[in-house]
């Protein structure tokens, strides 16, 4: 069961990255999906999810209106897509299947004691 990370680069401030996340071993359309980032010196924190139910979508207040959480069935995959994007979205970015209370997902991982992998790392510069 493993949730591969990938799509982070290098960007300038304004600019745009789709973040993908590909599932080996688990059908991620499933679960409840989240994206969690974490910046140099800071707590990683949930700032996208989307409910099994795909009813119900969340975003941290910081990203609201930027990005946007999607998914794709076919390639059993789960995106982040991210616009006008700031130097303080820089960070390390990882997906996570993440835990739901009645029907919608909030931004904490399903499994707590999980390895969350290498993530893919995103840098947007000034």
């Amino acid at each position: 069961l493993q949730l591969v990370e990938s799509g982070g680069g290098m960007v300038q401030s304004g600019g745009s990255l789709r973040l993908s996340c590909t599932g080996s071993g688990i059908i991620l359309d499933n679960y409840a999906i989240g994206w969690f980032r974490q910046a140099p010196g800071k707590d990683r924190v949930g700032v996208a999810c989307d409910s099994e139910n795909k009813q119900y979508t969340d975003y941290a207040d910081s990203v609201k209106g930027r990005f946007t959480i999607s998914r794709d069935n076919t390639n059993n995959s789960v995106y982040l897509q991210m616009d006008n994007l700031k130097p303080e979205d820089s960070g390390i970015y990882w997906c996570s299947t993440v835990r739901q209370a009645y029907g919608r997902c909030i931004h904490f991982p399903l499994y707590v004691d999980g390895d969350w992998g290498q993530g893919t790392q995103v840098t947007v510069s000034s």
